[in-house]
């Protein structure tokens, strides 16, 4: 094994272990490789990419323009490459409607050095926006079986994209968790989860771990209020790049409308912002 998978491999028992812990344990999502140094720095212990933000970042809508596997997959190797934390990856749907372009899309994250990658159940189609269960278990087996293939644990997530595409069926989102778990999914996710109740439905419910969205205003838990409802992991998806483009935005507002610069008050001094992402920061791993 050479250095470079070695260190792949420790990232991904490392990420396997974090989700056997005593507490519910955080992944923040950068959108690229200097918010993933940034992140690195904080103390964090694992990184999610996401696909909302790096849509932002390119100028784009989340769902909308050119961004497939390619572009996914590019952005978390420079993500995955800017960082030592093990890195999972929202792999949105698989890119692919066969079971076996899912499986593809699996093989290809673990090339690019990804630990883990997430496969949804959503469609892309307004009109029908969540698979069959049945098509929908196929293709979390297939991710499944291919991760099994690697040389190391690649942690398979599988989503239940019922909340999030405004289908709010609690009893549907659990026997579809229940469902991709029975697959051999690793860890399990229900983004847009309304409230404490729900997540400690879908929690109490299964037996893998599971992940939890957090970030919207509406939904006001803590890291150990998650922890007191059963779930394992926690992430913002797009919620920080979200929240890059308000301090933006309001500091532009502030220009435009008052002719003032106070935003600059709230802004990393140029010296630490320089010390955050120099050579041999956080992100260094001289065991890679």
């Amino acid at each position: 094994m050479n250095r470079s998978t070695a260190a792949q491999h420790r990232r991904a028992v490392a990420f396997q272990q974090l989700h056997e812990g005593p507490q519910p344990f955080v992944v923040p999502n950068p959108w690229d490789a200097g918010t993933a140094r940034v992140l690195t720095g904080m103390g964090f212990a694992a990184l999610a990419t996401t696909g909302a933000g790096l849509a932002y970042a390119m100028g784009l809508p989340d769902g909308a323009g050119p961004i497939g596997r390619t572009e996914i997959l590019d952005n978390a190797a420079a993500i995955a490459a800017a960082t030592p934390l093990p890195v999972t990856a929202d792999l949105e749907s698989g890119f692919g409607d066969s079971p076996e372009e899912v499986a593809e899309t699996i093989r290809r994250a673990a090339a690019v050095g990804l630990v883990g990658g997430s496969v949804e159940d959503s469609t892309g189609r307004a009109e029908d926006p969540v698979r069959p269960l049945e098509e929908a278990v196929e293709r979390v087996a297939a991710a499944v079986a291919a991760a099994k293939e690697l040389d190391f644990p690649f942690t398979v997530t599988a989503r239940a994209e019922n909340f999030f595409q405004g289908r709010p069926d609690l009893d549907d989102t659990i026997r579809r968790l229940q469902a991709y778990e029975a697959a051999g999914a690793d860890v399990l996710y229900a983004p847009a989860l309304p409230d404490a109740d729900a997540i400690r439905a879908v929690c109490s419910a299964v037996s893998a771990p599971v992940n939890v969205l957090m970030g919207s205003p509406a939904l006001r838990l803590s890291v150990t209020d998650l922890g007191a409802l059963g779930v394992r992991r926690v992430s913002v998806g797009s919620a920080l790049s979200r929240a890059s483009l308000g301090a933006v935005v309001r500091a532009a507002q502030e220009i435009r409308d008052q002719g003032t610069f106070g935003f600059g008050a709230d802004a990393v001094p140029y010296a630490e912002a320089n010390a955050m992402l120099a050579p041999g920061g956080p992100a260094g791993d001289p065991a890679s």
